[in-house]
């Protein structure tokens, strides 16, 4: 069973568009909430996020996995993939 993934972002932000390049690559499937000057939702996704309000935040099955430089690092540790593979029990 695939992962949940869901990505937070602006439309124009590089750091967003470098994130959802790298799932792309990986053919995830994910939800993106673009929030464009929405502070009502940029606010629910900081409170998702422990209160981090920088863009892209990205979450795994419900869990908060960081942004675009965390996403990156996973991938660098080689624990991405087995995260998208819905690994959760």
């Amino acid at each position: 069973m695939a992962a949940n993934v869901e990505i937070y972002t602006w439309s124009a932000c590089p750091f967003c568009i470098r994130a959802k390049a790298l799932l792309d690559k990986k053919g995830v499937d994910y939800t993106e909430y673009c929030i464009d000057g929405d502070e009502g939702a940029r606010a629910k996704m900081a409170q998702r996020a422990n209160g981090r309000r920088s863009l892209p935040q990205i979450f795994i099955n419900d869990a908060h996995i960081g942004g675009c430089d965390d996403l990156y690092a996973l991938n660098a540790k080689g624990q991405l993939d087995s995260l998208l593979q819905g690994a959760a029990g």
